[in-house]
């Protein structure tokens, strides 16, 4: 989240960001540029999820929105409890809500029937949605029940700069790696190529069908090792794998790395191997891609909008169709089919956090009004406007916000609206409790002006004002020389 907040900052806005606690972190942090984090000492129950609460966390959200000035919330991850509840307080609150979606999900098993009913909770009552690909889209608005015309695609990014190929490391290498004159890489029929896996082990990772695949092509390209980062349950299994078919030579296992240490490990290899059983955009690859990797992934998800064709091979996700993916990715590469060494500068273009600022910028624009209907939707529909979603008009109103709610199932809808109302008499406490005029308002960082109007140049002055300055200026050149 610290690069779109960085670069909406730049654009002249306001960001805060709104977290659990961490190991060593509690509390307010300010990080570059004045980003506000806060750091709400709630408890971790899985991967860096808290204890859903639902109520409890209002009163602390509240100071916080009240304290800061908020008028936007942007909640990110279908798992994520603290988004779930800011979203549904920040309604109750009147503010503006907007929720990114990152994941892929099911409808047949029984976690995904539940998160589909969370999620769908959620979005009966949110301004817009954001999603990272195409795919994405289309399983949130299925998910939910959502109109497509209240969801927009804005992809994940990289910092280019962040994930420079190894010749980029020399002044050399840096001069000649400029567009058009780009560093070639040639490798011989019996130089050792080396394959990279950087992913959270776990089987929707694809982990299993990397184990199984890795004896297989090791086997097959005796000049072929893999080196593989990343840490999870799967972890015992892989290494089992390995002293098995004792392979600990050819095979380096690095164990969970940062993510500041990510390039140093991709420009180790020449290929990036990602066998992802489920995939709603890929960032990784694209990190990889800019590092000059060559990229074999599985065709699942939003994989294939991610990379160009020529950036990439793509395999089912099987075993035999990923060892042979595998296989022909190494023989191009000993071929030198492949011109890796242009990849930096095509994802530098492609892929950019200003670019994903802009857009998101127009999304909030778009709900509170700044653009008209016919400006964010493209048409007019004479009556349909930014702030209508699937269920009817987006108002703050409560009796509005309980028929969204009761649309959501025979019985879950029931239970909605109950918390809904529930969640409206605490706001009122709240109020009465503890009044709004009681909360310290937090003095505002100094915001850039926005990019627009850092470009417009300066207003000519008059006469009179040119003449006023150099007067300005006469007098203390006059008084410095007086007082020396």
């Amino acid at each position: 989240m610290a690069n779109p907040s960085q670069k909406l900052i730049n654009r002249g806005h306001k960001v805060i960001i709104i977290t659990h606690a961490y190991e060593g972190r509690k509390g307010i942090r300010y990080l570059t540029n004045g980003l506000k984090v806060y750091h709400v000492p709630f408890l971790v129950i899985y991967r860096e999820t808290t204890f859903p609460t639902v109520f409890s966390f209002f009163p602390i959200f509240r100071n916080i929105v009240i304290r800061e000035k908020i008028e936007i919330v942007h909640g990110h991850a279908s798992l994520s409890s603290l988004c779930h509840e800011a979203i549904l307080h920040a309604r109750t609150m009147g503010l503006r809500t907007v929720f990114t979606d990152h994941s892929l999900f099911g409808f047949a098993d029984a976690a995904s029937i539940l998160t589909n009913k969370l999620l769908k909770f959620t979005l009966s009552d949110v301004d817009h949605v954001i999603c990272v690909s195409h795919t994405c889209k289309e399983n949130t608005v299925l998910r939910a029940s959502l109109d497509p015309l209240m969801v927009s695609v804005i992809p994940n990014a990289v910092v280019a700069e962040n994930f420079r190929p190894k010749s980029y490391d020399t002044e050399d290498g840096a001069a000649n790696g400029r567009p058009g004159n780009p560093v070639s890489q040639t490798i011989g029929p019996h130089d050792t190529i080396t394959i990279v896996v950087i992913s959270r082990l776990f089987y929707n990772k694809g982990t299993d069908l990397l184990i199984a695949a890795i004896p297989r092509i090791l086997a097959a390209h005796p000049n072929v090792r893999f080196i593989i980062a990343g840490s999870g349950p799967k972890a015992i299994d892989l290494e089992q794998m390995l002293e098995r078919n004792v392979l600990q030579d050819r095979v380096e296992l690095l164990g969970p790395v940062r993510h500041e240490e990510v390039r140093d490990v991709m420009v180790r290899g020449h290929i990036y191997l990602h066998p992802s059983l489920t995939e709603a955009f890929g960032t990784v690859i694209v990190e990889a891609a800019s590092c000059g990797l060559y990229v074999v992934c599985t065709r699942v998800g939003g994989i294939p909008e991610v990379l160009p064709a020529h950036m990439t091979t793509f395999a089912k996700p099987e075993e035999d169709d990923l060892v042979a993916a595998t296989g022909q990715a190494i023989a191009d590469l000993r071929a030198n089919k492949i011109r890796t060494e242009r990849f930096h500068e095509q994802v530098k273009m492609m892929y950019s956090w200003t670019d994903v600022a802009e857009r998101t910028e127009r999304v909030y624009n778009g709900i509170s009004g700044v653009l008209s209907e016919e400006e964010f939707y493209g048409y007019s529909s004479g009556g349909w406007g930014a702030t209508r979603g699937r269920a009817g008009v987006q108002s703050f109103a409560l009796i509005d916000r309980l028929k969204r709610y009761y649309g959501c199932g025979i019985w879950a809808g029931k239970l909605f609206c109950l918390c809904v109302i529930i969640d409206y008499l605490l706001f009122v406490f709240l109020e009465f409790w503890y009044p709004r005029e009681n909360i310290d308002l937090c003095v505002d960082w100094p915001r850039k002006l926005a990019m627009a109007q850092q470009q417009q140049p300066p207003p000519p002055q008059s006469e009179q004002e040119r003449s006023g300055v150099t007067r300005v200026r006469s007098t203390r050149h006059r008084d410095k020389r007086r007082d020396a």
